[in-house]
């Protein structure tokens, strides 16, 4: 099978969650699945624009990217946060190659229009997967940093959940799982939702049930389904253990969302 993988947040900030999401993706492709990582890296790039005297700045869940910040992006997420990344699988046997989406142009942006204006935040305008086609071939993983290059000659920051899907898309994954700070999508009772249907999410975005860094996750959920993903999940990152056994076993953590 093949496996699209979403970290961020505590998973690619706490050694221990990280060492044990590295040990479920390298277990993933011991049993026979290509899979492929893609990361975002916030709390990182957050921290490193306070050294640098900058205030980070959101508006419904994206950051508002002036060019030092897509400057800082770049290095915080294609630099340090993604060689962490594959140190962390070469600790468990398993090769990888980091690269960020303007690599090989496996992912082209543009710029988001939004009012008000973010910036550089960029969305997918195209995606090629014969990058990613050619580092499975090798038996290593993919590992996806949020930044991709704009026909204009720019680099883009790119919300992590959305190039994840994109990412599920253009590769024809069997699986899309964000591996997560919540243990969940959470309802009107603050209980976890154990399954999540396309048709309940507008109702709860409306009354507010799901807000800020859930909309942008729900909504590349969204996208993969109706473009062929058969199975999208959000997962705690502490029940990455968890994800071999996504497709094979009933897995009660986190939540599935479904067309419906």
């Amino acid at each position: 099978m093949r496996f699209v993988v979403k970290l961020g947040g505590a998973g690619l900030e706490n050694p221990k969650l990280l060492h044990a999401c590295g040990k479920a993706i390298a277990d993933l492709v011991a049993d026979g699945n290509q899979v492929a990582v893609v990361h975002g890296g916030g709390v990182q790039l957050t921290r490193t624009l306070a050294q640098l005297g900058k205030k980070s700045e959101f508006i419904s869940g994206l950051r508002v990217t002036d060019a030092e910040t897509r400057d800082a992006a770049i290095m915080v997420l294609a630099g340090r946060v993604n060689k962490s990344l594959v140190a962390s699988l070469g600790t468990h046997g398993q090769s990888a190659v980091g690269l960020s989406g303007g690599d090989g142009h496996v992912f082209r942006a543009r710029k988001k229009k939004t009012n008000p204006d973010l910036g550089f935040v960029g969305e997918i305008a195209s995606a090629d997967s014969r990058w990613l086609e050619a580092i499975w071939t090798m038996g290593a993983v993919p590992v996806i940093s949020s930044i991709a290059l704009g026909f204009d000659g720019e680099y883009y920051n790119i919300n992590a959940d959305e190039m994840a899907a994109a990412c599920a898309i253009s590769t024809k994954a069997d699986a899309l799982v964000f591996l997560t700070d919540v243990p969940g999508v959470k309802g009107a009772d603050g209980s976890v939702m154990r399954w999540l249907t396309l048709g309940e999410i507008p109702a709860l975005e409306k009354q507010q049930v799901i807000s800020g860094g859930m909309l942008p996750k729900l909504n590349a959920c969204r996208e993969a389904l109706l473009h062929g993903v058969k199975r999208v999940r959000i997962l705690p990152a502490e029940s990455a253990v968890f994800l071999p056994d996504l497709c094979s076993t009933r897995v009660n953590d986190g939540t599935e969302v479904m067309v419906a």
